[in-house]
């Protein structure tokens, strides 16, 4: 009898406390949340079962204060298909969303040192074509025969509380073959981003590297390279 109490047993949700049925619900490390606290998380979380109830008001919080960034946001660069990579490249920033309405769905800005790294890879579907035999059944041609579909998508590393990686497919509909200008264009399109964002990085990795002293050729004197490559006292280029 105690299993059927507890299959029956009201749940609500531990965010917001609205009492929770069947369906709608999301099992966290320590109780359920419904659909609705569920849908102001990250597009990009999926660490359910490890998170707990204050993780999950901490990612709420953050996602509300989140707007903000969003409303600051400035885009000097836009580069995908459906899902878009977004770049405010005056203020270090990154959003990456498949909402046609980014301003007012809330899509996660990223500092542009939060990258960590970027990559493509292709996805080979096959699927078995069959004929029909003399008494109408279905069977495999000898040899057998396969149709085959492409897709390509991007990976973004992040270095975020609550979102460690970002996938997504950059083709909007099947590509049928790798040596096709749809695929060529998808793939060098996946190769932009990548090429960027990576770029983005080595650029954070560079800055974050410490300067040695140098001698200026210019004026002899002993200095640290300023943000252009240049002598802090005289100004002279030093490479």
């Amino acid at each position: 009898m105690a299993l059927f109490g507890n299959l029956f047993e009201k749940k609500y949700c531990a965010i917001c406390g609205k009492e929770l049925g069947v369906f709608g619900k999301t099992k966290i490390a320590d109780g359920h949340i419904c659909k609705d606290c569920d849908a102001k998380l990250s597009p990009y979380f999926h660490g359910y079962s490890a998170a707990s109830t204050d993780d999950i008001k901490a990612q709420i919080e953050a996602r509300e204060a989140n707007k903000a960034a969003v409303a600051a946001f400035c885009v000097t660069r836009t580069l995908g298909n459906d899902t878009k990579v977004y770049l405010d490249e005056d203020h270090g920033k990154v959003i990456i969303t498949r909402s046609t309405n980014w301003a007012s769905s809330n899509p996660d800005v990223l500092d542009f040192d939060q990258i960590t790294g970027c990559d493509y890879h292709v996805k080979e579907s096959k699927t078995e074509i069959k004929r029909k035999d003399a008494e109408g059944k279905e069977v495999s041609y000898d040899p057998k025969r396969y149709d085959t579909d492409y897709d390509v998508y991007v990976t973004v590393y992040v270095r975020h509380p609550y979102v460690g990686q970002i996938e997504f497919k950059l083709n909007s509909s099947r590509i049928d073959k790798r040596t096709s200008p749809e695929f060529q264009r998808t793939e060098q399109l996946a190769i932009e981003i990548r090429d960027a964002l990576t770029g983005i990085h080595a650029e954070q990795q560079a800055a974050a590297a410490p300067k040695s002293v140098v001698t200026c050729p210019h004026c002899g004197a002993s200095t640290l390279p300023d943000a252009n490559g240049c002598c802090e006292y005289c100004g002279g280029a030093l490479a």
